[in-house]
């Protein structure tokens, strides 16, 4: 193929231009994200049992959705919340690669099924199934400058004009309203009632029949006769809409001709549908809603649509209303894939520097130059077709890829200007020659690192949708790589160089230090291994000792999933004691809130009362502080350090828990960095038993050097009221069980009696105690029920109210009751440290507990233990290609017994930066397996041809091994400098950079300095373990494949 393009340059261009063509085109229409869509689908089902325990609700609610959930195809866990606040959430996560709508309506079926089994309120309210995301892409909030509207106002326009123009947005999976909308609010006086012989139900019932819209038909409707000329709608007025209308429902006539209104039992007001959420935007009363992203949403697109459907909306916004965006995690997305393209262009200038200081000459540099955009071109055309998007993976495969795309393009400029200088060919006839004597070495390591790579792409879970991003991109632009060193390469060596001149190397200044030192180190070199390969037993020796070394400090390096990066924000996650007020609550968030001001590097905050990821309630609270740009902060401010200052305050916090957390490496891993450990009850031993364990575990973990951070995610035990009825008493006074538990709920909790119009829409119509009527157990007690006589009868004269403590929230995890867990680990420890220690703990408890890792946790044990199979396979399969390749057992032998001193410095470098064995190692690790057989074939595909001349082995060995050391380390150089920029990258995404980057640029040196002495010492080892099989060939005397001396 090479001499083909060698005698059609412009042909070789054609196809280059094609090639270029293919990726401009790609290049804007290929998405930006930060990672591929790793995060497993999820659909989250809610619904809602106003006034119910957490106990009852799991009970009557959540274990039927659960025992459902059981049977829906590819579902991999899930997990529920039944909380005080009379609300269930159940999440199933599916396995990576199911398609996020046939989830859905899996999960759609599955509900219907069990709907007719649960209670009849829970249905009339609507359960909801959707799916999206666990973490929240960005918060949109409304604020009023001139305090016109207040947050009941402004949380019904969000709700009216902005909630469904929002979901409408393409890539927004769901749409979390922080606010409420306006609903009528019955306030009935439990006391007036009972005079006047009334109950709740009462109310409910006048208000459903009064107001309702009555379809009364028309006149003059067919059949009519002939001579009717008119047809008319009838309308009667039958919904009600204000509150005065309201007051005027006639609750009972009385014989006398008097009425009973609702206005004499009941203040009435247009107010909010609910109560459970305030929200605070820097410090003034907002409404919000948060922006959950679809599993096949684009998180900048996304953010960007929203942005600009907001600005479209702010049009028509009240006079003093104004829209404010919080929090958005986009920009740090922006600005890591901005900071990865720099990166990339610092490396194509690095590579380019190394390439003129060996080469010396314009012209031969550039020729290795012009293959990189070609190669990057190409495969950002190939990656739209796959479907891939520009993210942190794919632009780390990039940057990765420049060192080899220019190793194939130096190996052919090299040898074509050592063909020119040493026997003064023409530049035609010098690389007609060179590609003789190098093609298949070029096709041998294309082949082996394309085949490093493609064991990565099979790899299942979260981690295998990140290799495979990685994998199928570096293959792309290793294989378009090799296509042009066997076209382009060559057709520009013939044509575009010109024939070198005596004393081409013999420069002054600079270039002339270079190369003499460069010549002096290559017969040192030479040398050198000379002395080695009479010595190959004994070093065969120190290369066991070495393995042993390896083994010992891939051991030592603790094992972790992904960098905790500094994403430009924290999330403090607040609890108040569990029986405080949402009074109490706001306290404490007043609190944080001025913790953080107090940092100079915040730009905003955003706090929301009443809900946390551990859960809903008066006591929980959750904020998101988002700070300054990078660009604006220096390491004391990371968002690390400054969550380390500010949880130090925290702590201090009297009658609240409260931590500033990381977020996620990975969107839809979990809500917070550190681990997510679920404590089951497996033996069926009660939440009492439960909550008791989760306290012993605790008591031990806090003692671990290894744990920091621990917490219980969810709503610990509550103050409450028991209510105990005497059912014989009641049966014997005619109250029914059904009549108590409307009225209690009723009053404490709310009754939906149904909807009225308002501005144009349909809000709820809601019944519940006063305020005042309602905070004493008193209260409770003196509420009276209808008997079967339609006497009123008084709770007091059949129960009796006793204060205990009980789950405010019950947590269950694959079907069984659970305790959230999360932490992290302690400085100088690894999340696998901390996992580890989780399992020995937990070891120590009583008989009838198990336990299940979740979320980010999940996916690194998985990962972990995975890892090994995955490089086992990469090896046998290079070490299968090659003996493909070479029909030789013993050659890939003598190549893949030089990849452990490539490993060996990955560990090292890792281990001297103190960084973990982590995904991002692995990658390196990989790609260090690949470069280091490249190396290894330079010098024993030159061998093995000089062998097959004649050549005695050893002179063989060390004749090549001279060759080679140039363009070796060349290569090398090139390939380390080009990834010096990853490994000392700052700001955004500079631990995901400095991770790949020590791997890949420590292993490089050790694979390159080692490689060079131990290759010759393998392939001489290995040739007289096997036997020289090729010593009797005749030589071979065609002058197109000889191998000429280097010039002394």
């Amino acid at each position: 193929m090479a001499q083909f393009f060698i005698g059609r340059p412009i042909f070789a261009w054609v196809v280059a231009i094609f090639i270029m063509l293919a990726g401009i085109i790609a290049l804007p229409q290929l998405p930006i994200a930060q990672y591929p869509n790793v995060a497993p689908p999820q659909v989250t089902i809610n619904a809602v049992y106003p006034g119910a325990s957490p106990e009852d609700m799991y009970q009557s609610v959540t274990r039927p959705i659960e025992e459902e959930m059981n049977g829906v195809e590819g579902a991999m866990y899930f997990e529920s919340t039944s909380d005080s606040s009379g609300s269930v959430t159940v999440t199933v996560t599916f396995e990576p690669g199911t398609e996020s709508s046939q989830a859905a309506n899996d999960v759609q079926n599955a509900v219907r099924r069990v709907e007719a089994r649960l209670p009849q309120i829970v249905t009339q309210q609507g359960i909801q199934v959707q799916e999206a995301g666990s973490g929240f892409l960005m918060m949109v909030g409304l604020v009023s400058t001139d305090g016109a509207l207040d947050v009941v106002g402004l949380g019904d326009y969000l709700s009216r004009n902005v909630l469904g123009e929002i979901r409408r947005v393409e890539g927004v999976g769901r749409a979390q309203l922080f606010a409420s909308q306006r609903a009528m609010r019955v306030w009935v006086d439990p006391d007036k009632m009972s005079s006047l012989n009334l109950s709740t139900q009462d109310v409910t019932a006048a208000i459903q029949s009064q107001n309702a819209q009555v379809t009364a038909g028309r006149i003059g409707a067919q059949p009519n006769p002939v001579a009717q000329q008119v047809s008319a709608t009838v309308l009667v007025s039958g919904q009600l809409s204000t509150p005065e209308e309201f007051g005027s429902i006639v609750l009972r006539a009385n014989p006398d001709g008097s009425s009973v209104r609702l206005r004499d039992v009941a203040r009435i007001e247009v107010g909010a549908e609910s109560y459970n959420f305030a929200t605070r935007i820097d410090g003034k009363p907002a409404a919000a809603l948060a922006v959950q992203l679809s599993p096949s949403g684009n998180a900048l697109a996304t953010s960007e649509g929203v942005r600009h459907r907001m600005e479209e909306l702010a049009e028509f916004f009240p006079p003093g209303v104004e829209y404010v965006i919080p929090y958005d995690t986009s920009p740090f997305v922006e600005v890591s894939i901005e900071k990865v393209l720099h990166t990339l262009i610092e490396a194509i200038g690095l590579v380019f520097i190394v390439m003129f200081v060996f080469l010396q000459n314009f012209r031969y540099t550039l020729i290795p130059t012009l293959v990189v955009p070609v190669a990057l071109l190409g495969t950002v055309g190939v990656m739209l077709i796959t479907g891939f998007s520009i993210n942190v993976l794919t632009m780390f495969a990039m940057v990765l890829a420049i060192g080899i795309l220019v190793d194939d393009a130096i190996v052919v400029v090299e040898n074509v200007e050592r063909i020119m200088a040493e026997e003064g060919l023409s530049p035609k006839d010098a690389t007609r020659k060179a590609m003789k004597q190098i093609t298949g070495a070029i096709i041998g390591i294309t082949l082996v690192l394309a085949a490093v790579f493609v064991p990565m792409a099979f790899f299942p879970g979260a981690v295998g949708v990140i290799y495979q991003q990685f994998s199928i991109t570096m293959v792309v632009s290793i294989l378009i790589s090799g296509f042009l060193a066997l076209s382009l390469t060559p057709a520009l060596c013939a044509t575009f160089l010109k024939p070198i001149k005596p004393g081409h190397h013999e420069k002054k200044g600079p270039f002339g230090w270079f190369n003499r030192g460069l010549k002096s180190t290559t017969n040192g070199y030479s040398r050198g291994v000379g002395w080695l390969v009479n010595r190959a037993g004994r070093f065969m020796v120190v290369y066991l000792a070495l393995l042993v070394g390896l083994g010992w400090g891939y051991l030592q390096l603790p094992s972790d999933f992904l960098p905790n990066e500094d994403q430009g924000f924290v999330i403090v996650d607040m609890q108040a004691p569990t029986d405080a007020s949402s009074n109490r609550a706001r306290e404490i968030s007043n609190q944080v809130e001025d913790i953080f001001r107090q940092e100079t590097a915040v730009e905003s905050m955003i706090v929301v009362n009443g809900f946390s990821f551990s859960g809903a309630g008066d006591n929980a609270g959750l904020a998101f502080i988002t700070f300054k740009d990078w660009s604006e902060r220096d390491a004391s401010n990371s968002a690390q350090a400054i969550a380390g200052r500010a949880n130090g305050a925290l702590f201090g916090l009297k009658d609240a828990i409260s931590f500033a957390l990381s977020p996620p490496a990975i969107q839809g891993l979990g809500t917070s960095n550190g681990f997510a450990f679920r404590l089951q009850d497996r033996g069926g031993l009660g939440q009492a038993a439960l909550l008791a364990g989760s306290d012993q575990l605790m008591a031990a973990a806090s003692q671990s050097p290894v744990l920091v951070g621990l917490r219980v995610e969810g709503m610990p035990a509550a103050a409450q009221v028991s209510l105990v009825i005497d059912r014989e008493k009641a049966n014997t006074l005619g109250v029914s069980f059904a009549a108590i538990n409307a009225t209690i709920s009723s009053n404490l909790g709310s009754s939906y009696a149904n909807d009225f119009p308002n501005a144009g829409r349909m809000q709820r119509v809601t019944v519940q105690a006063d305020q005042d009527q309602r905070m004493q157990v008193e209260d409770l007690l003196k509420l009276n029920v209808a008997n079967s006589s339609g006497s009123m009868v008084p709770l007091s004269s059949f129960a009796t109210a006793e204060w205990q403590r009980g789950s405010s929230q019950v947590v269950g995890y694959n079907g069984y009751p659970s305790v959230r867990i999360g932490g992290a680990a302690a400085p100088g420890y690894s999340s696998g440290d901390a996992i580890a220690e989780m399992e020995r703990l937990v070891g120590e408890l009583p008989n009838g507990f198990g336990y299940e890792w979740t979320g980010q946790s999940l996916e690194e044990i998985q990962s972990g233990s995975q890892a090994p199979i995955l490089v086992g396979l990469i090896i046998i399969f290079v070490f299968l290609l090659l003996a493909a390749l070479y029909e030789s057992w013993s050659i890939p032998l003598s190549v893949m017994l030089v990849v452990p001193l490539g490993v060996l410095g990955s560990v090292i470098a890792v281990s001297l930066r103190d960084m973990p064995n982590d995904v991002y190692f692995k990658v390196g690790l990989i790609t260090i397996i690949g470069l280091s057989a490249k190396n290894a074939i330079l010098i024993i595909e030159f061998a093995k041809d000089l062998r097959a001349q004649g050549m005695p082995l050893l002179q063989a060995t060390i004749e090549a091994s001279k060759l080679r050391f140039r363009p070796i380390l060349m290569t090398s150089l090139a390939f380390t400098l080009g990834v010096v920029p990853l490994a000392i990258a700052t700001g955004a995404s500079a631990a995901s950079q400095n991770a790949i980057g020590t791997a890949v640029m420590g292993g490089m040196i050790s694979a390159t300095v080692l490689s060079v002495l131990f290759v010759p010492i393998f392939f001489v080892f290995v040739m007289r373990i096997f036997g020289d099989r090729k010593k009797q060939e005749k030589p071979k005397t065609d002058d197109s494949t000889a191998v000429a001396a280097p010039a002394e």
